[in-house]
């Protein structure tokens, strides 16, 4: 056991590194240097935090656990509520992860406002690691809507020539949906006089209005996923942000979405989850087989890598409402294995565009030759998104088809077509930018990864070969808080039947 209050700690310990940046002073090239090693080590203390925590976590349990409650609006039963269950656990420890990744994939690229940039990050880390603890659905969406800040700032202010279009268009999608979610929280405090989640996820929510609150969930966490046809803010988003923006963007934040589902919509509102399962798995199977259509035609890297990420995360939502437990381990195993991945496939990206500063496939060709590494760290990302036996992304969508073909065997087959179209694309994209005559002189010139890209690049291919050699480490500590759901939906279900079919 942990006596100290260590989720709050994790959450708000970025901010004590945002008052130390405030502080730095001297000229332009100290400040970034001062900016960056502040922001890299309070990213690292914070990880080392959350791997303690984890450590001190009873994989066994499907309770909250680390669970901190203070009165917060106190006239309101409103509640600063804080706790971990083997869901969102692996959330906080891959955003905690992924911080320090994006600081040092930031270190040479970003070269203008640097202690902003660097506190925008921190930022976005509090955010993220406070909306995956939250046990109060007002302190959830406090956390939720503010991670939108900091995005914000990070695309528009250091990303590409079109990312204030990009900055806006993400905002205001991610807005709109928020403002639904809003009035469902204030629909549930209405009925219930309680906004905190443990409570609602055993509450009896009339079967009317777990329908509309059900949809007002979808509207906000399908914009998040983002499930077609709501997706379109991302390839933009992708595009324009800088490296590491892209990288946070794909890791943690299009997990949100999903986790949304799992903390609020299927807990809350077992009856509509099933009412709306077929709406759910239609969506995912068009997300799955268009954007991966619509990837095979990309000219530009990260437009690829973006689309293939709408196709990766329906198989997430495939899973997720399959309500079986193979496929809601695979759906929650995909987003963890996605959030490695795809995090290292715009790292990837990133290497080359430092150097060339272009995304677009055509100008490259021939990287094996002078960059035999980078090669080898890209190959080993492309199988893993392609979903090699071996690596992280073969458990996530095998889990995912074992568990939709026990419920829904047409949209099984449509989306392992998905698998197939992965495997095109992602072979597509590889064979051209690291096979091939090495012909261009800038291209002749470019050097293999340094040091520091090492550094980035091991810790993910860790990863990638961990969770695809010994998946049950991740799993058997997810699962009590899975079945935990599964049971508390067939519980709601079998409830409701007879009530159904009475004349």
């Amino acid at each position: 056991m942990i006596a100290f209050p260590v989720l709050s700690l994790i959450t708000f310990l970025p901010l004590l590194g945002v008052l130390l940046l405030m502080t730095v002073r001297g000229d332009e090239k100290s400040v970034a240097g001062n900016a960056r090693s502040i922001a890299l080590v309070t990213s690292l203390a914070v990880f080392a935090l959350s791997v303690y925590m984890y450590m001190g976590f009873d994989k066994a349990s499907a309770d909250f656990q680390f669970v901190e409650a203070r009165s917060w609006f106190s006239g309101l039963n409103i509640f600063y509520k804080m706790g971990v269950d083997g869901i969102s656990v692996f959330f906080i420890l891959l955003s905690t992860l992924l911080t320090p990744i994006c600081i040092l994939a930031s270190w040479e690229s970003i070269q203008k406002r640097v202690r902003e940039y660097m506190i925008a990050f921190l930022l976005l880390e509090t955010m993220m690691v406070g909306m995956f603890a939250a046990l109060d659905l007002v302190l959830f969406y406090v956390f939720f809507e503010g991670v939108l800040l900091p995005m914000f700032l990070i695309i528009g202010v250091w990303g590409g020539p079109r990312r204030v279009y990009a900055a806006f268009k993400f905002f205001l999608y991610t807005l709109l949906g928020s403002v639904l979610l809003l009035l469902a929280v204030l629909a549930l405090y209405h009925q219930f006089g309680t906004t905190d989640i443990p409570t609602l996820m055993q509450a009896s929510v009339p079967l009317e209005m777990q329908k509309w609150i059900f949809l007002a969930f979808l509207a906000s966490f399908a914009v998040k996923v983002p499930m077609w046809p709501v997706h379109t803010w991302l390839p933009d988003a992708h595009v324009e942000a800088p490296t590491a923006g892209s990288v946070i963007l794909a890791g943690v934040l299009l997990k949100m979405g999903g986790y949304g589902f799992l903390r609020l919509s299927l807990p809350m509102l077992p009856q509509a989850s099933e009412y709306f399962t077929p709406l759910m798995f239609t969506l995912s199977v068009i997300a799955v087989i268009y954007t991966s259509l619509v990837a095979l035609a990309q000219e530009d890297m990260k437009k690829l890598i973006a689309y293939s990420s709408v196709a990766h995360m329906g198989f997430v939502t495939l899973g997720i409402f399959t309500l079986t437990t193979q496929g809601m381990q695979g759906a929650m195993f995909q987003m963890l294995s996605h959030g490695v991945v795809s995090a290292a496939l715009f790292l990837c990206v990133g290497v080359v565009y430092d150097r060339l500063h272009t995304r677009e496939i055509g100008r490259y060709g021939g990287l094996v030759k002078n960059m035999p590494r980078y090669a080898t760290a890209f190959m080993i990302f492309m199988l893993a998104s392609v979903g090699l036996p071996g690596t992280s992304g073969f458990v996530g969508e095998f889990l995912v088809l074992l568990g939709a073909y026990q419920v829904n065997t047409l949209a099984t087959a449509l989306a392992a077509t998905g698998v197939v179209l992965g495997a095109a694309y992602m072979l597509y994209l590889y064979k051209r930018v690291v096979f091939g005559e090495l012909t261009r002189a800038d291209v002749k010139a470019m050097t293999d990864i340094s040091p520091r890209e090492i550094a980035i690049f091991v810790p993910l291919i860790a990863l990638v070969f961990w969770m695809g050699i010994y998946p049950s480490s991740f799993i058997d500590p997810m699962a009590p808080a899975l079945e935990k759901i599964i049971t508390r939906y067939n519980e709601a279900n079998a409830i409701s039947l007879p009530k159904e079919v009475q004349p």
